[in-house]
C-alpha cells in the first residue's frame, strides 16, 4: 500500500497489527506446548483467546473503514517470533526454557503495546472514536498480559537460576544450549 496521507499511515498500522495478531495465533499454541510451568502454559492459552479477540476487534475497525482486514507481513513480529522460537528446539533445563519463553513473550507484548498505542493515537487524531476505544481495550489487555508475565518471571527466573546454580554446586556443568533432533 502506498502511503499518501496520515489516514493511509493509520490503515498501514492497523494492517501491520492485524498480521502480527495472525502470526501470534499460530505461535502461541507452540509456546504453550513448550512450557513446562502449568501457570505459564495456561497464560499462553489464555492469551491466545485474547489474541483472537484482538484480531476480531481489528476486523471490526477495518469494516468500519470500508477496508479489508489484510496487509503485508509484519516483519517486526515475524522476527520476534523467529527469535523466540529458537528456544523451542534447544535442549534446555525446563525452568530455563520457561524463562526464555517469558523473555520472548515480553518482547512481543512490548512490541504490541507500542503498536496499539500508536494506532489508538492515530485513531483519536482522525476522529475515529469507536476505533480508538477498541484499540484502547486491546492496549489495556496487552499491558495486563505484560504484568502477568512479569509476575510469572519473578518465580520462574529464580527457579531457572537456582537450578543452574544447583547443577554447578553438584559439579555438573550447566547444559549448553544444543539443538534437539527433530522427531522422526
Amino acid at each position: 500500500m502506498k502511503i499518501n496521507s496520515f489516514h493511509d499511515l493509520y490503515i498501514e498500522q492497523l494492517r501491520d497489527l492485524y498480521d502480527a495478531e495472525q502470526q501470534l495465533i499460530k505461535a502461541l499454541p507452540k509456546m504453550a506446548e513448550a512450557s513446562t510451568s502449568n501457570e505459564l502454559r495456561q497464560g499462553f492459552e489464555h492469551h491466545l483467546q485474547h489474541t483472537r479477540g484482538h484480531a476480531e476487534r481489528l476486523e471490526t475497525i477495518f469494516e468500519g473503514l470500508g477496508q479489508k482486514a489484510k496487509g503485508e507481513k509484519c516483519k517486526g513480529m515475524d522476527g520476534l517470533i523467529k527469535e523466540g522460537s529458537e528456544f523451542l528446539d534447544e535442549d534446555l533445563n525446563e525452568s530455563v526454557r520457561d524463562a526464555a519463553l517469558i523473555a520472548a513473550a515480553q518482547r512481543v507484548e512490548h512490541y504490541e503495546i507500542a503498536g496499539y498505542g500508536t494506532a489508538r493515537t492515530f485513531a483519536n487524531l482522525l476522529g475515529e472514536q469507536e476505533a480508538a476505544s477498541l484499540l484502547q481495550q486491546t492496549l489495556q489487555e496487552e499491558k495486563e498480559t505484560d504484568t502477568k508475565l512479569n509476575q510469572l518471571a519473578e518465580a520462574i527466573n529464580v527457579e531457572a537460576e537456582k537450578s543452574t546454580e544447583e547443577l554447578a554446586q553438584a559439579g555438573a556443568k550447566p547444559r549448553a544450549a544444543t539443538r534437539r533432533k527433530p522427531a522422526a
